[in-house]
């Protein structure tokens, strides 16, 4: 399995993909992704559980940062049956239960530990008062205000430039283990490079989102129900443009 580099129209191309596969079956399309981001909220309102209130952070999200390869994996194998013209069921969102779990799972801690890590970091650069600031909304005044001005983009610049590399590492991994059989690193390691290889093809799928994500937003967010799902599914997509299984070529 190796990454090859495409054209930059191949980005709008996934996009055209992905809102086919969701035009084959809308309405299942529609209550898979509304069950994951059900499962989404459940997870995070677990904080409200007083014995877990005194945690530094949301265990439940910490929880569905693990387990959101496996879900990822799991629309990923409905993609790939109506690509082969059979049925998108609502058993393929847990899909992922059932095959390579461990490997996905995995894959889930090391970008949980991996958030947490670039978090610290930032608020170590930043500052604690930023970030009352940005996570709790606490007010400051005008002294700290200017302190706070001062760290804030030595942090912002400190995410950027470790979430995105970190990005890159998880983007195409779920799919990779899923379909490619590999280990967590292996599929890290090839996710990261195929994303670096067609990074500016990257660049105007996500410029052309957000556009979508304005738009769909405009009539009372009623186009999320098209877009939400068109974006998963172009996700697979580009996938199978991006990611050339060698042993099938030579």
């Amino acid at each position: 399995m190796k990454a090859k580099q495409v054209g930059a129209k191949q980005s709008l191309q996934w996009i055209l993909n992905g809102f086919y596969l969701f035009r084959c079956s809308p309405i299942i399309w529609i209550i898979l992704c509304g069950s994951w981001l059900s499962i989404a909220v459940v997870f995070a309102a677990a904080v409200s559980f007083a014995p877990l209130e005194s945690l530094p952070f949301n265990i439940g999200q910490a929880i569905f940062t693990i387990l959101s390869p496996v879900f990822l994996a799991g629309l990923m194998t409905g993609c790939k049956a109506l690509e082969q013209d059979k049925k998108l069921e609502i058993g393929h969102l847990f899909a992922g239960f059932r095959a390579n779990t461990i490997p996905l799972i995995t894959l889930g801690g090391i970008s949980l530990v991996g958030s947490l890590l670039i978090l610290s970091l930032a608020s170590i650069i930043g500052g604690d008062t930023l970030m009352d600031l940005l996570l709790e909304g606490k007010k400051v005044n005008e002294n700290e205000l200017k302190t706070v001005s001062g760290n804030a983009l030595s942090a912002t610049l400190v995410l950027l430039a470790l979430s995105v590399p970190l990005m890159m590492a998880t983007w195409f991994a779920p799919l990779l283990i899923m379909f490619d059989r590999m280990s967590p690193y292996a599929a890290m390691r090839l996710s990261f490079f195929g994303c670096l290889s067609n990074f500016i093809p990257l660049q105007i799928y996500g410029i052309s989102l957000i556009i979508l994500t304005i738009i769909s937003s405009i009539p009372y967010g009623l186009g999320f129900f098209i877009l939400i799902p068109t974006v998963f599914a172009s996700i697979y997509a580009s996938y199978k443009a991006i990611f050339v299984d060698t042993s099938e070529t030579e």
